[in-house]
């Protein structure tokens, strides 16, 4: 008896400390997105009430219609995603490669893969700058997607690697010899089997993508072609401080990241066998 209250009080004291734990973590977005709904009066007469008087969306309509943020996060869209549908492409198609095709091989390319990160991104500014001025690129979007691939790929390819070595070569040789072609196998049967590296890895390229701030504002100088993590930079050089634009701009550039997220966490659950069954 004594073991089981024991046990019982134990469970009860981990679930108030993940509680904690997680109010803790989610209170500094939460005051975030409520004090974009405070009007600017009385977010400077009371930056630390937690809740408005009066709720107005005065915040967000200067941010999206005075300030024009809206042509900021298109382009942080349109870069973003074609960052992340490119880049788990070409990772998807390059673990592969290495897995089935180069195994020996394999792990000394993923580890040469991974140490490009050592190095910081300021260190590889003025390379990029010029190889993108020699191609003609600056201050396009097209530049930006093709560096940050440069810094997704690499990760993203190690990442699937270690999802890619999970499927058996069984599976692949039976559907070979029902009949299906190399592509039909890699499509029908094995990327179903990884759909959670698959997911995973597009979250992470979609993040660093859309929050990405030292490249966009290097290489872009159109203030048309600016992205959303910039464009809230330059807020910062007013002569007053708006606090009131500001945590509706830096709502919206966390709230797509926490959506996108939401969105697709069902399929990180998703079962690694599954396609697998005639």
């Amino acid at each position: 008896m004594s073991l089981k209250k024991r046990f019982t009080a134990g469970g009860a004291f981990s679930y108030v400390y993940l509680t904690l734990l997680c109010i803790l973590a989610v209170f500094p977005l939460v005051w975030l997105v409520v004090s974009a709904f405070k009007s600017s009066g009385e977010m400077l007469a009371n930056p630390t009430k937690i809740l408005p008087m009066d709720w107005t969306l005065e915040n967000f309509e200067t941010v999206l219609f005075t300030l024009r943020f809206t042509v900021n996060i298109k382009n942080s869209l349109i870069i973003a995603l074609a960052t992340t549908l490119v880049a788990t492409v070409i990772s998807a198609l390059a673990a592969y490669g290495i897995i089935r095709f180069f195994p020996k091989l394999g792990n000394v390319m993923t580890k040469i893969l991974i140490t490009s990160y050592m190095f910081p991104s300021i260190m590889l500014v003025i390379p990029y700058a010029v190889v993108m001025r020699n191609i003609h690129l600056t201050n396009t979007r097209t530049g930006l997607v093709l560096v940050y691939m440069s810094f997704s790929v690499p990760y993203a390819v190690w990442m699937l690697v270690g999802f890619f070595k999970t499927v058996p070569i069984g599976i692949e040789e039976a559907a070979r010899i029902d009949g299906a072609n190399r592509i039909q196998v890699f499509t029908r049967v094995v990327l179903p089997l990884v759909r959670p590296g698959l997911v995973s890895t597009a979250i992470y390229v979609f993040i660093n993508a859309w929050n990405e701030f030292l490249y966009a504002m290097l290489l872009v100088s159109s203030s048309s072609k600016t992205t959303l993590s910039v464009a809230v930079r330059t807020l910062e050089g007013a002569d007053i401080l708006n606090w009131g634009s500001m945590m509706a701009a830096s709502a919206i550039v966390v709230l797509p990241s926490i959506f996108f997220f939401i969105l697709i966490q069902n399929k990180l659950a998703g079962g690694l066998t599954e396609g697998s069954v005639k």
